[in-house]
């Protein structure tokens, strides 16, 4: 009776737990599923990027058409590797759904990553209404981790919303607010102000004309350390008239070496655009689906 008593018990407290983190991540999605744009710019006109450095033209050009609705909110799922310690060699398989918005930008990534059979670490790794927020906890229930109301936490959160900017591209317009550097005619720095916090990543496009590599000089790495941070991005497809990517791998360039740590794929997406309704969702492992 005892060990039935408490076998309910601790079943119901980790369903309650389980409840409590879902609807966090529910709450912070709802936030920013209010956003909204304007009615007066919901399409992309090619004619706001005859101005920029020529290596970012071409790749507007590239994966962008005339008239392309603006990306309002993303949702996609993911799966790949992730090295939960960079001292250790052993990478962990996770699966993850992202919910993203545009305006004002923000994200929530919802993961579980297996640790050992049957037993995960859950992860939500979010940027909303200007603040960062990392938590881990072992099967939903045991804090491994909890980071929040850091300005460093919020500056490194805004750099990944930034770099994962290839899956919504028209959030890279400079009607968005994202100001343009040429570097050489491979490379430029892209600046992004959201409140208080600003980040600038250095975007590396390919001969496809399209993003190769994003990388921040200086990426917060914890709450006393930063190190330069390197995503690696490819397999791109035709998606509603945007070339997007399937693939990213993400490491860290620490003194002795580098350290990678994701390697991700993208398997579906469902995306939100302005003036357009309601999601248009999309499995893009078939490629120059439109």
């Amino acid at each position: 009776m005892v060990s039935a008593l408490a076998i309910a018990v601790l079943t119901g407290t980790a369903l309650w737990y389980r409840g409590v983190w879902r609807s966090a991540s529910n709450f912070d999605r709802e936030k920013m599923g209010r956003a909204g744009c304007s009615d007066a710019c919901n399409a992309y006109d090619a004619r706001e990027i005859q101005a920029l450095p020529p290596p970012v033209k071409r790749y507007f050009e590239a994966a962008l058409r005339d008239g392309q609705p603006l990306i309002l909110q993303l949702t996609f799922l993911q799966q790949g590797q992730f090295r939960l310690n960079l001292k250790s060699r052993l990478w962990r398989p996770f699966h993850a759904t992202q919910c993203v918005a545009v305006s004002p930008p923000g994200f929530d990534w919802d993961a579980r990553i297996r640790c050992a059979p049957g037993l995960d670490i859950w992860v939500r790794d979010a940027y909303v209404l200007g603040a960062g927020h990392l938590k881990a906890a072992l099967a939903g229930l045991f804090n491994l981790s909890d980071q929040h109301d850091r300005p460093e936490l919020a500056r490194g959160e805004l750099m990944r919303y930034l770099a994962e900017a290839v899956w919504y591209p028209t959030a890279l317009l400079p009607s968005q607010g994202v100001q343009w550097r040429a570097l050489d005619d491979t490379s430029a720095e892209a600046t992004i102000h959201d409140g208080g916090t600003a980040v600038t990543l250095v975007f590396t496009f390919g001969a496809d004309a399209l993003v190769s590599t994003v990388r921040a000089a200086s990426r917060p790495l914890s709450a006393t350390q930063s190190a330069p941070w390197l995503c690696r991005i490819h397999a791109y497809i035709q998606c509603h008239g945007m070339s997007i990517p399937l693939h990213a791998e993400v490491e860290w360039e620490l003194p002795d070496g580098s350290a990678p740590y994701f390697v991700g794929h993208v398997s579906e997406l469902a995306y939100s655009f302005c003036a357009i309704a309601p999601a248009i969702a999309v499995s893009p492992v078939q490629p120059g689906k439109n």
